[in-house]
């Protein structure tokens, strides 16, 4: 599955949060850590704080920490955020219409779900257990 940057940063950006949830990130320090621009970074974590994943602390030492539960956060909620998720195959694609078309399509669509399903079912908390036995 290919995820556009925003999505990706989104996603790294609350691991981080919410590995150390107490702990406040400025935007520079996580921006440094995942190689790209804080003007990026900051609209990816606006996007999250709207959607109340995140939240700013402003002031002198402010910056963002993780607002929600860990252990109830997926990572399709996170991807659905900055993806659609939903959308299948516009009917302008070329051969769509096919017997060909339709029976990709179908295989596809299914891969789509058994993709969302598995995302639906993983939590930042599953994540982070996982990542700690590797």
């Amino acid at each position: 599955m290919k995820l556009q940057t925003a999505t990706r940063l989104a996603l790294y950006a609350v691991m981080a949060l919410s590995r150390e949830p107490e702990r406040q990130f400025s935007t520079a320090e996580l921006a440094e850590r995942f190689d790209v621009s804080e003007h990026h970074l900051a609209k990816v974590l606006r996007t999250l704080g709207r959607a109340e994943l995140v939240e700013a602390v402003r002031g002198a030492g402010g910056g963002f920490r993780f607002s929600a539960n860990p252990k109830r956060v997926t990572l399709l909620e996170v991807i659905a955020l900055f993806e659609d998720i939903t959308s299948p195959p516009g009917p302008k694609e070329p051969g769509v219409r096919t017997h060909e078309g339709k029976a990709l399509g179908a295989v596809l669509a299914e891969i789509d779900d058994v993709a969302r399903a598995t995302l639906g079912s993983i939590t930042l908390a599953t994540l982070h257990r996982s990542a700690t036995r590797r």
